[in-house]
């Protein structure tokens, strides 16, 4: 499988893959897997010993990396990214915008400051990092993926966390665009995608769970996962986990949608008026 993926064209082309978020989670897993490809990497993230940790054992295991401290709410740290990665291995293949995390300021007019905090670094964090490196990649002339790690909330938009969400669905609404400003740009060989991970054992999720649940998959299946979809051409990279199929995702984002198309109450598949008959859906009785 792994000389399969070798030939897809962003990674053949051998420039290196850049990935936010670098140091843990799926960042690190997509890291080791692209560095075991034959690409250099480049790792991003805060400053300090997981990042350090992270770049050893790439290293350590034969991998071409660098970690670059970076804070991707702040566009000049992104812009250092770039230059770093140029000035170190030539030309960007793979930009993997990964990014995130999971603060919960409470409520959807409640902590202003939190709201920022989280929007700096799951939205902003994401444009930013288009911005500084996307021009280079799409005037290169070179295959090249952007792969924009999204979530499920970003689409189905649970109660519970109104700014995560939010900023989950910015991340759907733009990397849509975005894929749609690439392939009409002419000449352009580089394709935007959007991971979308079902629950994943991950740093976000290890600060609250000590132990991967038997419902999760580890961050190497999801990047396995989002390399077999990559190398059919997938735009929504939708994985499945231990625990929800892919037939009960989309049943669940159709039942979404369904709320503006049936006029329903917002969220109505959490809404007392509506629970039966959600569950009837969801049971093929509706």
């Amino acid at each position: 499988m792994a000389d399969a993926y070798a030939a897809l064209p962003p990674i053949a082309d051998g420039g290196a893959a850049v990935i936010t978020g670098g140091a843990s989670g799926i960042g690190l897993a997509a890291a080791r897997r692209f560095a075991a490809l034959g690409l250099p990497v480049v790792l991003a993230d805060l400053s300090g010993e997981r990042l350090r940790a992270a770049e050893t054992s790439i290293r350590e295991a034969g991998g071409r990396v660098a970690a670059v401290p970076t804070d991707v709410a702040k566009p000049k740290d992104l812009e250092r990214l770039r230059d770093k990665a140029l000035g170190e291995f030539g030309h960007v293949s793979v930009l993997m915008l990964n990014a995130g995390i999971g603060l919960n300021p409470g409520g959807a007019w409640k902590n202003p400051e939190a709201w920022e905090t989280l929007l700096g670094v799951n939205m902003w964090g994401v444009i930013h990092g288009a911005q500084a490196l996307l021009p280079g990649m799409v005037e290169g002339g070179r295959p090249g993926w952007v792969i924009v790690t999204g979530s499920k909330q970003g689409i189905t938009t649970p109660p519970g966390n109104a700014a995560y969400n939010v900023s989950k669905a910015a991340l759907k609404a733009y990397t849509e665009a975005l894929q749609h400003e690439l392939r009409n740009t002419e000449g352009c060989q580089v394709s935007a995608h959007l991971l979308v991970p079902g629950f994943t054992f991950t740093g976000i999720t290890a600060g609250r769970i000590t132990e991967k649940p038997p419902a999760a998959w580890t961050a190497e299946q999801v990047v396995e996962f989002m390399l077999q979809s990559l190398a059919r051409g997938d735009f929504y990279i939708l994985c499945p986990d231990n625990d929800v199929s892919r037939a009960t995702d989309e049943k669940r984002m159709a039942w979404a949608i369904g709320d503006v198309i049936e006029n329903r109450p917002a969220l109505s598949r959490w809404h007392p008026d509506w629970k039966a008959a959600f569950e009837a859906y969801m049971a093929g009785k509706g």
